[in-house]
């Protein structure tokens, strides 16, 4: 599991292209067969991907959790952005579809991942934030979560946010998490932008066509850089920066977050003639 220790908002002023890649970036994530982990220093997040083929995935407890498992003082959350696979905890299995997604509280012992097929593999993103209270393991299918339609194809985003995990939704500790899609002939998102200082947020990108790009905006709003992110990439977004992009075709992503509360609606707004 490798360690990503993020920088402050001083010497993000003074960084390359190749130093906010290694600082901002999680990448090379999902590799067929593998079960790749990041642990990041901001709020001790924990990204990854299982992206099993012939045989199924165990989640590991690296050394660096210093735990017996990996949900011992820890929360799970699960999407499937791949075929159709099947997640087993603690010998409860849950088959999730595309877009479905799971929840493993703190506790939970053995957690593996399966695909139905290995010729349309599953490809599971995992977030995980250390818990201080136990939550049910619990599933949300993707035809079961109600949409929220925003923006408009006038400003290029027109879009639909799913949440899964949060205060009316599948109960967690501090996780909060779900994904937006945007409508064919958009490309901004979270336009106007936002921060927010009582959580770090990470947005992970999917269904970015291998020949394009997504251009992730990133810093206090009078001083922006960007992240050229590709598909299955993590973006790290602190509490100081904003998080906002464009991409070069319509894709997905998954928000999640973690820190002082759970409220979605917690953010300090700005607007785009704020940004530089």
């Amino acid at each position: 599991m490798k360690l990503l220790q993020v920088a402050d908002a001083v010497r993000y002023e003074r960084m390359t292209t190749n130093e906010i890649r290694e600082s901002f970036l999680a990448d090379e994530l999902a590799i067929p067969g593998s079960l790749e982990l990041r642990y990041i220093d901001l709020d001790r997040t924990v990204v990854g991907f299982a992206v099993p083929a012939s045989g199924a995935l165990e989640l590991p407890c690296p050394a660096e959790l210093r735990a017996e498992f990996f949900c011992q003082r820890r929360e799970l959350g699960i999407l499937n952005v791949g075929g159709p696979g099947v997640v087993t905890i603690d010998g409860t299995e849950f088959a999730l579809d595309k877009l479905d997604c799971l929840y493993a509280g703190r506790g939970s012992k053995q957690v593996t991942f399966a695909s139905k097929s290995a010729d349309t593999p599953a490809a599971f993103y995992l977030l995980s934030y250390p818990a201080h209270a136990e939550w049910p393991t619990a599933m949300v299918k993707f035809a079961d979560l109600k949409p929220v339609e925003l923006g408009a194809l006038e400003t290029c985003n027109h879009r639909k946010i799913y949440k899964a995990i949060h205060l009316e939704g599948i109960r967690s500790c501090q996780l909060v998490m779900g994904f937006t899609l945007l409508e064919p002939g958009s490309n901004w998102n979270t336009m106007p932008p936002h921060t927010h200082m009582r959580r770090s947020e990470v947005y992970m990108y999917f269904d970015v066509d291998a020949g394009h790009r997504v251009l992730h905006l990133m810093g206090p709003a009078t001083s922006t850089k960007h992240l050229v992110v590709a598909n299955h990439e993590v973006a790290i977004s602190p509490g100081w920066s904003i998080h906002a992009g464009v991409g070069t075709k319509s894709y997905g992503f998954c928000w999640g977050m973690g820190g002082e509360n759970q409220r979605y609606d917690d953010m300090d707004a700005l607007t785009i003639a704020d940004l530089r």
